[in-house]
């Protein structure tokens, strides 16, 4: 009998949540663009009962991904697939933002989707940021969610872009429009794919930041949203769990904001202060 494997793109503090939800039971590969992220994340959790092996993954490399599907398959039947990869405004370039975060993304669901088992899910991790984007005309829309993946980074709009943050929520809208269109493709093979876009999320980099120069900003941010905290990496997993369980298999190609009402405040409460800087 083949083996049910699970893979996990980005084995940050989100990702591995969700993975523990998943993959009893089942062969997870963790796939990061450190080696070292994820040996540390598969000796955690091979401590704790799980089946993993690990590869080297840099999610804006097409060989990579390519590579990467054909270690998972060798593997097993994937059964589910996780995003949790991506850089941040504050990481990277906006080329390389664009190339990560954008592009690489809707590489790996287009290969993913080719070799997804019947019954399979996945989830790609996006952000509250693309809900900031204001609305795009419908050319667009089309355009980040149909374009071959090789041709999206020549688009038009896409090359005009100059802030590293206004490249960051492209890409955040782009991977939840790639994630409806994803779906119709996945659908043929019986499988499901949704986008969930959280907000304030307690990670290792997340805490740097609300000690950091910057914490006034997200303790203010934080102070204005409906849930007055932060969220959790658990609080995520148990959404992609959900989605990716019998109980998920009405859902596909859908995005869930987990936010604690912030992009509610962004918009309608007391966060819309925030439009002037974003």
């Amino acid at each position: 009998m083949m083996k049910q494997v699970v893979v996990l793109v980005g084995a940050g503090s989100i990702g591995v949540a969700i993975a523990r939800r998943v993959a009893a039971g089942k062969h997870l590969v963790l796939a990061d663009y450190s080696l070292a992220n994820a040996q540390a994340a598969a000796q955690t959790l091979e401590n704790a009962g799980f089946a993993c092996s690990i590869q080297q993954c840099d999610l804006g490399s097409k060989e990579d991904i390519l590579k990467l599907v054909k270690y998972a398959t060798s593997q097993g039947d994937v059964t589910n697939l996780i995003n949790a990869a991506g850089v941040s405004p504050s990481q990277a370039p906006v080329e390389r933002i664009l190339q990560v975060d954008l592009y690489g993304t809707s590489v790996l669901l287009e290969e993913f989707g080719k070799v997804i088992a019947p019954g399979g899910s996945g989830v790609v991790i996006s952000s509250q940021s693309g809900h900031r984007l204001p609305a795009l005309p419908q050319e667009q829309n089309d355009a980040l969610a149909m374009t071959p993946a090789d041709e999206l980074l020549e688009l038009p709009f896409l090359r005009d872009i100059s802030d590293t943050l206004k490249a960051y929520q492209y890409s955040k809208r782009c991977n939840v429009l790639r994630v409806m269109y994803e779906a119709t493709r996945w659908g043929k093979r019986c499988a499901t794919i949704n986008s969930i876009s959280p907000g304030i999320i307690i990670t290792p980099l997340a805490n740097d930041e609300l000690h950091g120069p910057r914490k006034d900003g997200y303790l203010k941010m934080i102070a204005g949203m409906p849930a007055r905290r932060a969220g959790t990496p658990d609080e995520v997993g148990d959404l992609a769990e959900f989605l990716m369980s019998s109980r998920g298999r009405f859902i596909s190609g859908a995005d869930f904001l987990i936010d604690g009402g912030c992009t509610a405040s962004y918009w309608y409460g007391d966060l819309q202060y925030l439009k002037s800087t974003h």
